[in-house]
């Protein structure tokens, strides 16, 4: 082939690779969907039948074993399976939110939704954010663990003075309270630059906790002002918001002079690195423990916009800790009918 030729076909070669991954993609959801409202339909009829026939929990042993000589080559009906359906049925009665939401998820996700949350309003919350970040089972379990949902939005701010009221609230969502950094396996005792290591050292962990569409700038980064350097402890892109991050740690107790520090950051990354086209820094200070109402005058009338939020330290069991690795939603999808809890087998 000429070059202009090779240079064509690559081009022939790469729309092919894209339509082919997007046909896979598309006919994944669409079984995992299939699979999810059939486990719906089944676990609908078992539980129509329990409540006219007054039938036992034994009745769905029965119908495990007979539908294993029935579909032998068939997982996901085993006895576990089956409750879970049932439970899957009596939890979302309304079939029209199964589709429209639920069934957007792989089966092991949705078990994780009827064991980890109670409500139904939090099953859809949770639902909603592990659909539109691509959370794996694995992260989704450990955001219900973390209670991410009371979290979300709940740090003390002055972005509905500071900030347009267009961008108040969506700045707000983005900032949690307390951040749990379990994961860096760090004391309590653990010192600011320690906390500041830890935190470089496992960056993408630090990355979920923060939230969708951080994107990493920098640490300690400097700031030349009047002929003297200044440090920033981290620096962030909020990419959906387009704008810049600032993040200052704290060890002890909120203190309105550590306001004053990040309000002093914020002007400047504003002035000096800010385009027109991006939106207003905000700041976050992530301190051990603070008061509210110090906070509040400490951020009352100032024209910054900033956060300030707590953190935890080494509370969750060892075993959670390592729940976290960054994987996208479809492995699971496509993984759903061999998952060993899915399956239901014994």
């Amino acid at each position: 082939m000429s070059e202009l030729e090779m240079r064509g076909y690559a081009v022939l070669l790469e729309r092919v690779k894209s339509e082919v991954q997007s046909a896979r993609t598309r006919a994944a959801l669409a079984v995992n969907r299939e699979l999810v409202e059939l486990y719906w339909r089944l676990g609908r009829l078992i539980l129509d039948r329990q409540d006219a026939e007054t039938y036992g929990t034994k009745v769905i042993e029965r119908l495990a074993a007979d539908l294993r000589v029935a579909f032998p080559e068939m997982r996901g009906l085993g006895r576990r399976n089956l409750h879970y359906m049932r439970s899957f049925a009596e939890a979302w009665p309304d079939v029209e939110v199964v589709q429209r939401v639920v069934a957007q998820l792989p089966w092991g996700h949705n078990v994780e939704l009827l064991s980890g949350v109670d409500a139904t309003s939090d099953r859809v919350w949770y639902a909603e954010q592990a659909i539109a970040h691509g959370w794996p089972r694995n992260v989704l379990a450990a955001q219900i663990m973390s209670e991410l949902h009371l979290r979300n939005g709940a740090a003390p701010s002055n972005f509905s003075t500071a900030l347009p009221p267009s961008e108040s609230e969506l700045v707000q969502q983005l900032i949690k309270d307390p951040y749990h950094l379990d994961f860096l396996d760090l004391s309590t005792e653990a010192t600011e630059r320690m906390l500041e290591n830890a935190l470089i050292a496992q960056v993408e962990r630090f990355l979920l906790e923060l939230g969708q569409g951080f994107a990493f700038v920098g640490r300690q980064y400097a700031l030349r002002v009047g002929g003297d350097d200044f440090f920033i402890d981290l620096l962030f892109f909020h990419i959906p918001t387009k704008r810049y991050v600032v993040v200052e740690l704290k060890r002890s107790a909120f203190t309105p002079e550590a306001a004053g520090k990040l309000n002093f950051y914020v002007n400047v990354v504003d002035d000096q690195l800010r385009t027109a086209s991006e939106a207003s820094t905000i700041g976050l200070l992530l301190c051990r423990t603070r008061s509210d109402v110090v906070v509040r005058y400490a951020l009352s009338g100032v024209a910054t916009p900033m956060a300030v939020a707590g953190y935890t330290l080494a509370d969750l069991p060892r075993d959670a800790q390592s729940a976290l690795p960054v994987e996208r939603l479809l492995i699971d999808v496509v993984a759903a009918a061999d998952d060993p809890d899915a399956s239901g087998e014994e």
